[in-house]
């Protein structure tokens, strides 16, 4: 009989979480730094935040790759939330499959659109 509770027990499941909980914890870490890094930048610059300003604050490479980082670590992190969300309330595998498909392309799409936004300025 196998044991239920304790070291040997028998652990079945997609997930066993550490990665998902690490990748939870980077990435919001990478996206609090660029929050703050991001109100310096506006706190720094004077007069009144238009177009001009945020175009001047994008416009270093040092900040395009600081936020090509932090779109990557968003979507990862979207990703590993709403995936356990599928997992854990949409039984039937066939519809988790179509979830799983369908939030994916919406990330990606999205992923997509905040990159070509992003190098346009």
């Amino acid at each position: 009989m196998a044991t239920t509770y304790g070291p040997k027990r028998l652990v079945v499941g997609a997930h066993y979480g550490l990665r998902d909980w690490l990748v939870q914890r980077l990435s919001g870490i990478i996206m609090a730094l660029f929050t703050i890094a991001l109100l310096v930048q506006l706190i720094a610059s004077s007069g009144p935040i238009g177009y001009e300003t945020w175009a001047g604050i994008f416009a270093s490479q040092w900040m395009k790759s600081i936020t090509f980082a932090t779109i990557v670590a968003l979507i990862w992190h979207a990703w590993v939330g709403v995936q356990s969300i599928w997992m854990d309330y949409v039984k039937p595998d066939g519809l988790r499959l179509v979830f799983y498909l369908v939030t994916a392309f919406w990330l990606v799409a999205c992923g997509g659109w905040a990159i070509q936004v992003l190098w346009r300025l």
